[in-house]
């Protein structure tokens, strides 16, 4: 399977995450119940972000220290403060 695709097919399974929550909540499941739920979908939507910020890492950013200059420069720190995004999400 390619990358896209992959993305993808992990995106659909964070999305029926979010729709099995609805459910739980429209049928009152019990709380910790929908806060275990709440924790596995967190983590897949942080696995996928992290995944993605690796294949930007390894190709962008590494293109662009190769050929140096400003563009090195604003490529790192966009990936940066990508970092510093997740971090404090």
């Amino acid at each position: 399977m390619d990358k896209k695709a992959d993305s993808l097919a992990r995106l659909r399974r964070v999305e029926g995450q979010m729709r099995g929550l609805q459910r739980m909540v429209k049928a009152d499941a019990y709380c910790i119940d929908v806060l275990t739920q709440v924790s596995a979908a967190t983590k897949a939507l942080q696995s996928f972000a992290l995944e993605l910020l690796h294949e930007h890492m390894a190709t962008c950013v590494v293109d662009a220290a190769v050929k140096g200059g400003p563009e090195a420069d604003a490529k790192v720190k966009e990936a940066s403060d990508a970092i510093a995004r997740l971090v404090r999400s």
